[in-house]
């Protein structure tokens, strides 16, 4: 195989991407309106209308020689938007599209026609889609994946939209990201990364949405890089040399782009400035994203072997080719009857486009075809399909969710915020609490060296003037008593005047030295009465010490409830996922009005709850269950509100799915509260809910005979009858299957139409309920051939008389793993009755027991069927009449 990165108007570019769906949001259930070309013309009046439009190639140089005599077998009108189809010279028949472009068309204004509305489309929220069909060597490629990098004006619709949206979205806060991928002989394969060759399709069995979580997702944050993906993918899509393309690509390319975009103006949030005030975090509101994604699909042409050339491995590929675009006519011929079956399964392309026809996208078809009157039957057929399409009806749905990451985001940051501000008022605490016990410790041992000071002062000073004063009193008496003791000393009479004066200037020095003690005393009592005070303030400055331990521990009490009220704030943020949640799956059914009072109220009641408890943290369903009381919980169940009995049933089927809870449940009188909802209700979200309640129940084998002895059985048949969604149609049957392990309740449960209810539960062909209802059918054939071992029970199978064998046969190689290991499990036990032989022999059964018994993947039951064949005589009899051994 060869490929290009470009070519002529008749060669194709195969640069493509795809991208694998992540959206979270959930559609509302898509209806369909069948209408006509001619009525549905304006794209206003009907907007999820498939727009289709036709673009003709000019003649190549080969047509321009061959067909040199003949004229164009078309005939196009584009200012009435019509083309005639010619049949002769002067016959032809006249069809209308919402576009017909000439030859002389550029490319430019291809792209504003076909392509610029659906660009505008994804920008505001929408899915869309833009897909080219026609005959091979038509323009396909050229008009979808031309590079333009010699000449700009050439660029294809895919260059053209990346520049649409590189220029709309702020890459601040928006992102853009795709994958490339071809559909190759029913084999996706990733064009940016070739070792990925069998990339497998994932749908979700509630939503139905198909992902491709194995292929290469890569965020673009500039066209050039674009501009290299596709050249990276171009070199590795498969394309080949055919008679009618030199360069005829042989697959269908996908490319598939994600814009996320967050919604402006719509967020309501705010957040203190210094942190101050945790509360305000409450207020915090999740903003608003807009998550959709374009699909340009470039379809390999159309081609017929005779005329392509094609042989060998390329006759293969165009066989498988052909197979693809077949299917994709058929779906979408089902989809303008307005058929109430739509066959997408039947290829992996239809697989990947149910969006794009019948589905929730914003729908864009140009057909491209050739002048050449050689090739007027393809021309006439890729009329017809574009005819078609234009009959299909999509319901486009705005992709709008809440951005959880950002708001946990902004939520970490405003947290980081106020533990920041909190350790900074703390150490700033604390710093203080240091420099006043600092400061005071200062005082008080400056005080303590003053008044040490002072005292020694005072008293080396009285110490001595007490020292000088009794050295003049010696001095002055040694004065004396020489004067006493001269030789001529005075008579007697004369010594009493000098002896008084001196005895009065002694008294007066006894008086000062009286006064002096008297005034250190007083000094000695005013430093007492100083440090007194310094002690006063020392107990002052230890009370304020101990006042700031108190506002430590205040702040620390605070901190606890800081991290109390982050707590609350966390688990208001899971409360909004688990509501986000309840939203999204009553949009499904488009109950949106319905499922906002309901949750208005069940809150309500969450929140009474934690004013009871008092300690501000939404309760768990445990919690609920316990605060609330069953009885409460059950009472709701009987309530005149829909929307109150929908949350009511929630609550009681997540409480039946803990094995302590439901023995309460029963006692409360639950089972027969949940029973009673299947009888009077008509609502499908309670019938699939309660449903699932009681097959939690059914897992208790006393409970199993409750659930009989109040026509449990007659009710759950009847409520499959009437059940449509899947959901509700899995419950009831995983119920079903659960009370037909019971070996007691064999006669009564088939009695009362629980194997019918089974079987007729197959209608629906979800693998999840098929899977429920083989599990059934195995669980029934154990208990019967555990009864027919024991004697209690003889003649054929009840299985068999209520016609399961026909299903179980067909579904005895199924390629889900969980039905055929029920099935074979079924087959084998069934066979190990000897009733059941002839039975089993005439409706094929026997061959798939001697598969199981060579090809089994799990060795118990591949030993299990052995051992069943080598013990059964008419087994026997006819394998050796077949000449089969095992």
């Amino acid at each position: 195989m060869s490929t290009s990165s470009q070519g002529s108007s008749t060669n194709r570019n195969a640069n493509r991407n795809s991208l694998k769906p992540s959206s979270n949001v959930k559609s509302k259930p898509i209806q369909r309106r069948t209408t006509t070309a001619s009525a549905v013309k304006d794209h206003t009046t009907v907007p999820g209308r498939v727009r289709v439009a036709v673009r003709l190639r000019p003649r190549n140089a080969e047509e321009s020689v061959a067909d040199a005599d003949f004229a164009d077998c078309v005939e196009l009108q584009p200012e009435l938007k019509r083309l005639k189809l010619r049949k002769n010279n002067w016959d032809g028949e006249t069809y209308e599209f919402d576009e017909v472009l000439t030859e002389f068309a550029s490319q430019k204004r291809v792209y504003e026609v076909v392509a610029r509305p659906v660009v505008e489309s994804v920008l505001e929220g929408y899915n869309g889609t833009i897909m080219a069909y026609g005959q091979t060597g038509t323009g396909k490629t050229y008009t979808l994946g031309r590079l333009g990098e010699e000449d700009t004006a050439a660029r294809g619709i895919m260059v053209r939209a990346m520049e649409d949206i590189f220029a709309d979205v702020s890459l601040e806060s928006d992102s853009v990201s795709v994958s490339y991928l071809q559909l190759y002989m029913e084999t996706i394969q990733d064009l940016l990364d070739p070792s990925n060759d069998n990339i497998a399709i994932v749908e979700d069995p509630k939503t139905n949405d198909v992902s491709l979580p194995g292929a290469t997702l890569v965020e673009i944050r500039d066209q050039q890089s674009f501009i290299e993906l596709l050249r990276l993918g171009e070199a590795h899509r498969f394309a080949a040399n055919t008679k009618l393309n030199t360069e005829s690509s042989r697959s269908h390319a996908i490319l598939m782009v994600h814009v996320k975009r967050s919604v402006k103006g719509r967020d309501a949030s705010h957040s203190s400035e210094n942190g101050n005030h945790p509360h305000m975090v409450k207020s915090l509101k999740p903003p608003i994203v807009r998550k959709a994604k374009l699909v340009v699909v470039d379809l390999a042409g159309s081609e017929r072997i005779d005329k392509s050339g094609s042989e060998g491995h390329m006759l293969e590929e165009a066989k498988s080719i052909n197979l693809s675009l077949s299917a994709l006519g058929k779906c979408i011929n089902s989809l303008a009857e307005n058929s109430a079956h739509v066959p997408f399964r039947d290829s992996k392309l239809t697989r990947l486009l149910r969006d794009s026809f019948g589905g929730t996208a914003r729908t864009s078809l140009v057909i491209t075809i050739g002048p050449s009157p050689r090739h007027r039957g393809e021309t006439a057929s890729t009329i017809m399909f574009g005819q078609r399409a234009m009959k299909v009806e999509n319901m486009i749905k705005l992709k709008e969710e809440f951005d959880y990451k950002s708001l946990s985001r902004r939520l970490d940051i405003e947290l980081d915020k106020l533990i920041m501000e909190h350790e900074r008022q703390q150490k700033a605490f604390e710093d203080e609490i240091e420099r006043l016990a600092t400061e005071a410790q200062h005082r008080i041992s400056e005080a303590e060296r003053n008044y040490v000071d002072s005292l020694e002062k005072e008293r080396s000073k009285y110490q001595k003037d007490y020292m000088e004063s009794i050295k003049k009193l010696e001095e002055k008496f040694l004065m004396n008593q020489r004067k006493n003791e001269e030789p001529h000393m005075k008579s007697n009479a004369e010594i009493p005047n000098v002896s008084a004066e001196e005895m009065a200037d002694l008294k007066k020095m006894l008086q000062k030295e009286t006064l002096l003690r008297k005034a250190a005393e007083g000094e000695t009592n005013n430093l007492k009465i100083q440090v007194a005070e310094l002690k006063q303030s020392e107990a002052s400055a230890k009370t304020e010490i101990s006042k700031l331990y108190k506002i430590l521990e205040d702040e620390s009490h605070q901190k606890e409830k800081l991290e109390g009220e982050i707590a609350i704030l966390q688990s208001q943020l899971l409360q909004l996922g688990l509501e986000a949640d309840q939203t999204r799956r009553h949009l499904d059914r488009g109950g949106l009005s319905k499922e906002v009072g309901g949750r208005d109220s069940l809150t309500s009641q969450i929140k009474h709850q934690q004013q009871v408890s008092g300690n501000g943290e939404k309760p768990s369903i445990a919690k609920l269950f316990e605060q609330v009381g069953l009885q409460k919980i059950l009472s709701l169940l009987e309530s005149e509100d829909a929307d109150v009995r929908i949350h009511a049933v929630k609550v009681v089927a997540n409480l039946a799915a803990e094995e302590t809870n439901q023995g309460k449940i029963v006692e409360a009188g639950g089972l027969t509260s949940l029973l009673m909802l299947l009888k009077t209700t008509q609502d499908e979200t309670i019938h699939r809910v309660a449903a699932g309640a009681i097959a939690n129940l059914a897992m208790n084998e006393t409970n199993q005979e409750l659930i009989m002895a109040q026509g449990g059985i007659s009710l759950l048949s009847m409520t499959a009858a009437n059940a449509e969604d899947p959901q509700t149609l899995r419950m009831i049957a995983g119920a079903i299957a659960n009370l037909c392990g019971n070996d007691k309740l064999q006669t009564e449960l088939r009695g009362e139409g629980g194997i019918k209810a089974l079987l007729g539960m197959v209608r629906c062909r979800h693998p999840d309920v098929h899977a429920q209802v083989a599990r059934g059918i195995a669980n029934f054939a154990k208990c019967e051939s555990r009864a027919s071992s024991q004697g209690m029970k003889s003649g054929r199978s009840f299985l068999i008389e209520d016609g399961a064998l026909p299903w179980i046969v067909q579904n005895a190689n199924n390629e889900a793993s969980s039905i055929r290991r029920h099935i074979e499990l079924a087959l084998c036990h069934l066979a190990q009755h000897e009733a059941n032989a002839r039975d089993m022999i005439s409706g094929g059964a026997l061959w798939e027991l001697v598969r199981i018994s060579r090809d089994c993947s799990r060795e118990d039951i591949k030993t299990l069927a052995h051992r069943t064949l080598a013990s059964s005589p008419a087994f026997q009899a006819e394998m050796r009449r077949l000449r089969l051994s095992h």
